[in-house]
């Protein structure tokens, strides 16, 4: 699973910035705008309620980690009261000390109450499925039963960094930022949860068959991968794997395969002087022709125009 894994969160280059840092006191309320990307709280002290437009709030335990995919906008408070009262136009004052940290609510400054890690993680727009879009729009995994102690190891070095930074506390909170992303994927995927839903090459890691047979892809996307020979590589018959891989993927193998090459090629064209004839051959066309047929029929558009449009997209978002 974790190869498989790898080679989507690579592929989508998914990568997080750490947020604010909120030390709260009592009776306070936090308004979060939606972002591009993902939205992610981790409480390490305290408690916490969380709540979208709309819809009841959750409570955050110490330990729970709260994953927002889509980044929608939301309220934080210190209980469904303070939450229920915090909108775009009405939040409540803070002060930010130097080092970044948010103090929000009575008493934040002489004894927080509460303590929580705020994070944002951003995808690359070249990939064409990635991996923040094919989760559920709420994942919350609650530190008593989440049952990765991976994860609740890693919400506890947090908690050590917040609570006494040391030289590099920065550096530090940034990786794990990352490391925290892998553990809630790991954790939310040995969940129920996981195996409900629209098929998607997410879920389907929870599948030893499918993902050993979308693992030899990443491995080697420009292999001219048939049906039959991820068979073989992955021990099982033609016949089951070609029932079992779109069940839970939502694509046939070479409906996978092709996507995965046309995700890597638009990375290039965007990033690389790779001549076309270079980036056909990496990503297993026999010729150009064929390449650009492939890709405008994926990106709705030729290669040439795609790179012109993709950099100066990157040009303006820099």
């Amino acid at each position: 699973m974790d190869d498989a894994l790898t080679g989507l969160l690579d592929l989508a280059a998914v990568r997080g910035v750490l947020g604010a840092r909120i030390a709260a006191g009592s009776d306070w309320g936090w308004w979060s705008a939606a972002t591009p990307g993902a939205a992610f709280h981790a409480v390490t002290e305290g408690t916490a309620w969380l709540a979208r437009p709309g819809e009841a709030p959750i409570e955050l335990a110490p330990g729970d980690v709260l994953l927002l995919p889509g980044g929608a906008e939301h309220a934080l408070g210190s209980d469904p009261a303070a939450v229920a009262r915090t909108s775009p136009q009405r939040f409540d004052t803070y002060s930010l000390d130097d080092d970044g940290t948010v103090r929000i609510g009575r008493d934040a400054h002489a004894a927080p109450r509460t303590r929580i890690l705020c994070a944002h993680y951003a995808h690359d727009p070249s990939a064409s499925a990635p991996v923040l879009a094919l989760l559920p729009e709420v994942i919350h995994l609650r530190a008593e039963t989440c049952g990765s102690a991976a994860l609740t190891g890693t919400v506890a070095l947090l908690a050590d960094e917040l609570a006494a930074p040391l030289p590099a506390s920065a550096l530090v909170l940034g990786r794990l930022v990352d490391v925290l992303l892998v553990q809630l994927l790991r954790a939310w995927l040995a969940s129920d949860e996981a195996l409900s839903g629209a098929p998607s090459p997410l879920r389907a890691l929870r599948d030893p068959v499918v993902t050993a047979a979308m693992a030899e892809i990443h491995a080697a996307p420009g292999h001219p991968w048939t049906t039959s020979e991820l068979a073989r590589a992955t021990a099982v018959s033609r016949a089951t794997l070609a029932r079992r891989f779109p069940a839970v993927v939502g694509e046939t193998p070479a409906g996978y395969l092709t996507r995965r090459r046309m995700d890597l090629a638009a990375r290039r064209l965007r990033d690389t002087d790779d001549s076309l004839e270079q980036i056909a051959q990496a990503v297993g066309y026999t010729s150009v022709y064929a390449f650009s047929r492939a890709f405008r029929r994926a990106r709705a558009v030729p290669p040439g125009r795609y790179r012109t449009q993709a950099r100066a997209a990157a040009t303006a978002a820099a």
